[in-house]
């Protein structure tokens, strides 16, 4: 399996995209602060979104597509699945 998510941060000021293909693992790493860049300099460590793929071609064709996006149309792709924009993280049972 493999995945996209969205991050955010406290103050919902800053959306980070990313692939993986173990979404527990990596939102901790983000949560630990554990991966340098802008993650852990912006504080983006609240799981609001994530899509679950077969395969990682397409995780990566929909991270490319994502990011792509202006700001409105992601917050309204979490907003319909999250509206509350909960960390998810505790959620995850995969």
């Amino acid at each position: 399996m493999s995945y996209i998510y969205i991050l955010t941060n406290k103050t919902r000021t800053v959306l980070y995209i990313g692939v993986t293909n173990d979404l527990k693992r990596r939102v901790w790493e983000h949560k630990q602060k554990m991966l340098e860049g802008f993650t852990k300099e912006y504080r983006t460590d609240r799981l609001v979104y994530y899509e679950q793929f077969d395969n990682i071609a397409k995780a990566i064709e929909r991270e490319k597509q994502l990011k792509k996006w202006h700001r409105p149309w992601k917050e309204h792709l979490i907003n319909k699945w999250n509206p509350q924009w909960n960390d998810l993280y505790d959620g995850i049972c995969l």
